[in-house]
């Protein structure tokens, strides 16, 4: 999953830059929705443009780590979020902070080398 947090506060996220912070291509996404309807962005306008907030994002980060960190099948992924959703939130936090750590040591190790 890439790294890159969410910099700047929007209120809306376009499909290509969830694609870059989840680290997923456009039509991986698209293909979540149909089968995690809650990870469902909202539509805009005459043609249906997909409007992502943080808590759309904060869902397919949790998404990805259930299918491409831990391995589970689609149907085992939407299960196991349907059964366990207050695990799923304590893990996408957990995600989050370690994600952040990880960048925030990238730039401490920038730092280092210049010395």
């Amino acid at each position: 999953m890439a790294t890159e947090g969410i910099k700047s506060k929007k209120l809306y996220y376009s499909i290509k830059e969830v694609s870059k912070i989840i680290g997923v291509s456009e039509s991986t996404l698209r293909f979540w929705e149909k089968e995690f309807p809650h990870a469902k962005p909202r539509t805009a306008g005459l043609s249906n443009i997909r409007q992502y907030t943080e808590k759309n994002i904060e869902d397919l980060k949790v998404i990805y780590n259930l299918i491409k960190v831990r391995g589970f099948k689609i149907a085992a992924a939407r299960e196991y979020l349907k059964n366990n959703r207050e695990g799923v939130d304590k893990s996408s936090e957990v995600i989050t902070l370690l994600e952040d750590t990880l960048a925030e040591l990238k730039e401490i190790k920038k730092h280092l080398d210049l010395i």
